[in-house]
């Protein structure tokens, strides 16, 4: 049984991961791949700007819920077996975000994660959760730039669960995770340098 958990929350969270709400609703809504399209990253941002707001929220929730859901179960069940509730979630999670960023649902071509990992957090520490959100919302209505606002909120949260003394195995792979998720933003990160990252707004479609 001990075994068992640690096979079945890696299998789960990559599965349950794996399943995109962008990639689904672009298909059966608007008859295309999200990956095909824009950025051809399927995921919020990407979603929003190619389709407007009438379901990208739809799109934003689902991977919060995803994310905090998976990781809130299976950290229990790892506390009732004994081990630290927030290592279990912490586990769980990264397994979830491989699941969304390589879905062998739809031939291991995924996301990037961060509302995953920004929905781990909560889970992890709500203040640092608290504190990171605040941190991606101040940055994108100042700059204006999702891929900047969310890699700075997630490393700041990281950062935080050491400060909050947040379970040493649970916060360094929190901080692996969030690692993983920065070198997924590598073309992101080379557009913020050269000045043509795409701009982000909340209202209509841009």
């Amino acid at each position: 049984m001990q075994i068992a958990i640690w096979l079945i929350a890696a299998v789960c969270g990559w599965l349950i991961g794996g399943v995109n709400l962008a990639i689904t609703l672009s298909r059966a809504v608007y008859h295309e791949d999200i990956r095909t399209v824009g950025s051809k990253n399927p995921g919020f941002t990407n979603f929003k700007r190619q389709y407007g707001n009438r379901y990208a929220w739809f799109v934003f929730f689902f991977d919060l819920l995803k994310g905090a859901v998976t990781c809130l179960l299976f950290g229990f069940w790892f506390a009732f077996l004994g081990y630290d509730f927030r290592f279990g979630a912490a586990y769980t999670g990264l397994f979830v975000m491989l699941g969304h960023s390589f879905p062998p649902q739809y031939k291991f071509k995924g996301g990037k994660g961060f509302l995953v990992l920004l929905s781990e957090l909560f889970v992890l520490d709500v203040r640092a959760g608290l504190a990171a959100f605040v941190v991606m919302a101040i940055l994108l209505l100042l700059t204006k730039y999702m891929s900047l606002a969310t890699m700075c909120a997630l490393v700041f949260g990281a950062a935080l669960l050491f400060v909050f003394s947040c379970p040493l195995p649970a916060a360094i792979l929190y901080a692996v995770c969030v690692l993983f998720m920065i070198v997924r933003h590598k073309e992101n990160i080379g557009r913020l340098f050269s000045g043509t990252e795409k701009k982000f707004y909340l209202g209509s479609k841009k």
